[in-house]
């Protein structure tokens, strides 16, 4: 079980703990606000009251003098709930009405008193007095009239009714306050415990993956909150570097194995120039010859960089507005003369011109790779060779498709055709290094498209599938 200072230290806990801490300094405004503006309303509600009890009393005054006042005063006061009445004689003695004793002083001043007084009302019992004032005391405010004949008239209203709802309004919000502050510290307590096992199985694993476990991920428990949301997102960097380092691995091997040969290669036919003993124009060939082979391994390093540089995401390449159909257009006129050389007959295709936003050379690149293997194979096809490049666009991608009708290559052979330095059994006769179609997909994936390799019986058609959410 995970300890409180545990939880404490983590971020989701912290957070929760200064929202709770904001939201009861909220509380405690809203609770001292209302009980205070209910106070308000009630206190305004009673001195309206007492005015219009006062303006009644001051009619019936009007109409009938001191009797009649006393009169009315009487039957009002004998009344269940009544106001507070009280006549007394210029010294403050009282005379008559509904109140038995006064707080010191406070017949000395006339309008509204200017704080809350203490009471007690006539004939009532002690047992029947709540104590809210001193002694059992009532508290109530009043309007203090002077009559001309110098008697005193009181007119005032109990507040003991105020006092109740204030109270009640200031417990109900406190319980309120209370039962949303044990909630609040409930949801905090389990949600940060349950947070600090999913960072703790987090870091297991980060660790176990650190110690060497490149096959291990991070869980993921499928409720698609913001930890599975980054444990994906992690595992997918996981499998993208577990993909890098595959990818290493096999180039690492791929160079040993495939450029031993030439590398040897070069390195005895320096060495047999140079026992040979022969002429001038047999050792220039010889410097051909390895110039040539040189040229061929620079370029075999070259797309090996380029393609781990793609595939890796990295490249120095900046991309632009390009027509696709002008590339295709110079790469057939780029390799018409080595079609015409092999008697092949390479033809291009545009139903549409397409623009989007690429690299020209890169995409140039890919798809001399793909007309140049296709005419490399085709050259020796039984029927008539042919190899058609063509351009086709859809409502939502385009297609620079590369037919031939060579010998094809198998279907369960054209996904590892692929891989850089594959070079199937058919092709071994055929100069290369394995890399043309391993560049192309690697210039795809950098524009966000995709590779296809399909074919009948015989022939293959080679197909750079561009997305046109990225055309202008």
């Amino acid at each position: 079980m995970a300890s409180m200072p545990a939880i404490m230290r983590t971020t989701a806990a912290r957070l929760s703990a200064l929202y709770l801490i904001l939201f009861a300094i909220c509380a405690v405004f809203l609770v001292i606000y209302m009980t205070s503006l209910s106070v308000r309303m009630l206190t305004a509600q009673t001195r309206e009251a007492i005015h219009e009890e006062v303006a009644s009393l001051d009619q019936a005054y009007r109409r009938g003098g001191l009797p009649r006042l006393v009169r009315v005063m009487e039957m009002r006061a004998r009344q269940p709930g009544a106001n507070l009445y009280l006549i007394a004689d210029a010294t403050g003695s009282i005379l008559g009405g509904n109140v038995e004793s006064l707080e010191p002083g406070v017949l000395d001043t006339t309008g509204w008193t200017a704080r809350p007084f203490a009471y007690l009302r006539y004939g009532e019992t002690r047992s029947q007095r709540d104590g809210t004032g001193p002694s059992g005391y009532h508290n109530a405010v009043a309007q203090i009239l002077r009559l001309p004949n110098g008697m005193i008239l009181l007119v005032g209203r109990d507040l003991g009714e105020p006092e109740k709802f204030r109270k009640v309004v200031r417990r109900s919000l406190m319980a309120a306050l209370g039962m949303m502050g044990f909630g609040a510290l409930l949801i905090w307590f389990f949600v940060g415990r349950r947070a600090l096992k999913r960072i703790d199985s987090v870091s297991e694993a980060s660790n176990e993956i650190m110690g060497g476990d490149l096959t291990r991920r991070l869980p993921v428990t499928g409720t698609g909150d913001e930890f599975d949301r980054l444990s994906e997102n992690l595992n997918s960097m996981l499998d993208r570097i577990a993909a890098l380092n595959e990818g290493l691995k096999q180039v690492s091997d791929n160079i040993a194995h495939d450029l031993k040969t030439p590398l040897t290669r070069l390195r005895n036919r320096a060495d047999a120039a140079l026992r040979s003993g022969a002429d001038s124009a047999a050792c220039r060939e010889a410097l051909e010859q390895t110039i040539a082979e040189s040229d061929q391994l620079i370029r075999t390093f070259n797309a090996i960089l380029m393609i781990s540089r793609l595939e890796a995401g990295y490249s120095a390449e900046t991309t632009q507005p390009v027509e696709l159909d002008a590339i295709l257009a110079d790469v057939v006129e780029l390799y018409e003369p080595l079609a015409e050389e092999q008697g092949v007959a390479l033809v291009g295709t545009v139903e549409e011109s397409v623009r989007i936003d690429g690299n020209r050379e890169l995409i140039g690149q890919a798809l001399s790779n793909i007309v140049d293997n296709a005419i490399k194979y085709s050259a020796g096809a039984a029927e008539a060779p042919h190899v058609a490049v063509s351009l086709e666009r859809s409502k939502r991608e385009a297609r620079l498709l590369v037919t031939d009708n060579g010998p094809g290559i198998p279907a369960g052979d054209r996904e590892r055709a692929t891989e850089r330095f594959v070079r199937l059994e058919a092709s071994r006769s055929q100069p290369g290094s394995g890399l043309g179609l391993s560049l192309a997909k690697a210039v795809m994936k950098f524009h966000g498209g995709r590779l296809e390799l399909s074919g009948g019986e015989r022939g293959l058609a080679v197909a750079m599938v561009f997305p046109l959410g990225k055309t202008e």
